[in-house]
């Protein structure tokens, strides 16, 4: 986009250094902003430009969607940029602070502690857990086609509609379960999932108002973060109390043995409440946003035929009757790209945040010490300049090598590059083969592709429910 002419103006004394929308016009905008934040940065950023401010005297507030400036943001001068912002401060509430929501200097300690969890050892061992979560996804699937043929006593039924959504969020948090908490928590998986959607809500509600009560004061907000905290506190202390009665010394730890073994300088042990937000942390991002990239695969195979059936096709020629591996990762770069794709289309993480420690210059914009930076790969994903047709579904470019990574950030990028990313690729696509092997998905009659509602996640407005049809 070319650069607008910049307005003459200030906010209550902070100097305008980029185009944007006068205050009344963002005043009158404020119902938009609350309920479509999407519709609004979208249509802000196309009458703008690539770097807009608002009209925020505290702190200067600019949304940033030039690739460049975006790279140079999280990549190439990330030290000036930190996560001190209302977005992770909201998101804490929940994770408290953990690798997602710690500043710049803290997760440098962090990241150490808990990076030997991902190793390519655990990603092999991702493969056996996702193949078992297929298994129970297809069983549970199996077995609500049976009971329509039951319920309707007509032997032809062969599909059933299912709330795929609630399925793969399921699916996602029994996979990180076992895979770094060695727990099984596929019948706590309903309890846990919507706990952890009850706190990210109040989350929601809470970063889009410029005011709140304290945590102290019985609103039903409050009142409903208190409980969905209490769950989640629940589940990690009876994992961590079953985990320290072993009196065997596992031959790969997971996430919580290395939790349990860090020592300081001072030969100290991590505190139950650090424990506590790492934990938590990585049972909230690891099956929220791979749930959230597994139900967009669905949601846009079921509205796309003919890439269901390539991937079923590829599912077919590689796996043949069984279950996937993660030698067959590589071997299956059809659902690999319908899953980038996806990501490309519906990235969860569609808002990144950040404030510049120091002055900076984004796209030859002035960007002031203290400015909050707002960055969203729902828009970087559709710049023209950077993806043809960006609003069309088309897993062709990232199989034909025209697909312009430096612009793709579903896990974002740099130093704070998210340490799971290679552990949900794996799982997705994984995830996608071997149900897509089993099962074809569809629209019920009248439905078609779901409004995304930007929660911490983009998600489905109201589910994901789609005609299940057992293949073989």
């Amino acid at each position: 986009m070319t650069m607008t002419e910049l307005p003459q103006r200030s906010y209550l004394g902070t100097p305008a250094t980029a185009p944007g929308p006068a205050g009344p016009d963002m005043l009158r905008a404020f119902g938009q902003i609350r309920g479509n934040p999407l519709g609004y940065l979208a249509g802000t950023w196309h009458q703008f430009g690539d770097v807009v401010q608002f009209p925020v005297p505290r702190p200067p507030s600019y949304l940033v969607v030039d690739p460049d400036a975006v790279r140079r943001v999280l990549v190439g001068h990330a030290r000036n940029y930190g996560k001190s912002t209302i977005q992770y401060r909201a998101l804490s509430l929940v994770t408290g602070d953990g690798l997602l929501t710690a500043d710049t200097d803290q997760a440098r300690i962090q990241r150490p502690m808990v990076q030997p969890a991902f190793h390519h050892r655990t990603l092999q061992a991702v493969a056996g857990h996702v193949a078992a979560a297929i298994d129970r996804v297809s069983a549970d699937w199996d077995g609500r086609i049976a009971q329509e043929q039951t319920d309707k006593q007509f032997e032809a039924v062969c599909d059933v509609i299912v709330d795929v959504d609630e399925a793969m969020m399921h699916a996602a948090l029994e996979v990180v379960g076992h895979a770094l908490f060695g727990t099984d928590l596929s019948e706590d998986a309903d309890r846990l999932a919507q706990a952890t959607l009850r706190g990210l809500d109040v989350v929601i509600a809470r970063a889009r108002v410029p005011i709140t009560p304290p945590q102290w004061v019985p609103t039903p907000g409050n009142v409903r973060l208190r409980r969905a905290n209490g769950e989640l506190d629940r589940a990690v202390q009876a994992m961590t109390k079953e985990r320290l009665s072993r009196s065997v010394e596992p031959d790969q730890p997971d996430m919580l043995d290395l939790l349990l073994a860090v020592r300081d300088d001072h030969d100290g042990a991590l505190t139950q409440q650090q424990i506590r937000d790492q934990m938590v942390t990585f049972i909230v991002a690891g099956h929220e946003t791979v749930a959230s990239a597994l139900t967009w695969s669905w949601a846009l195979l079921a509205a796309n035929p003919q890439w269901q059936q390539a991937l079923q096709a590829e599912s077919d020629a590689v796996l043949g009757e069984q279950l996937p591996t993660i030698e067959d990762y590589q071997r299956l770069p059809v659902a690999r790209a319908i899953q980038d794709e996806a990501l490309r289309l519906y990235p969860p993480a569609w808002l990144i945040t950040r404030k510049a420690r120091e002055a900076d210059v984004l796209a030859g914009r002035e960007i002031p010490a203290g400015s909050l930076i707002i960055m969203s790969p729902w828009l970087l994903h559709r710049h023209a300049e950077m993806w043809p047709d960006p609003d069309r579904f088309d897993p062709a470019r990232f199989l034909g090598g025209s697909a312009e990574r430096s612009a793709f950030i579903p896990f974002g990028a740099g130093p704070r590059l998210c340490i799971g990313r290679d552990f949900a690729l794996v799982e997705g696509a994984l995830m996608l083969a071997g149900l897509a092997r089993r099962f074809s998905v569809s629209y019920p009659k009248g439905g078609g592709l779901p409004a995304a509602d930007p929660l911490v996640t983009i998600r489905p407005a109201g589910g994901l429910p789609l005609v299940i049809s057992r293949r073989r």
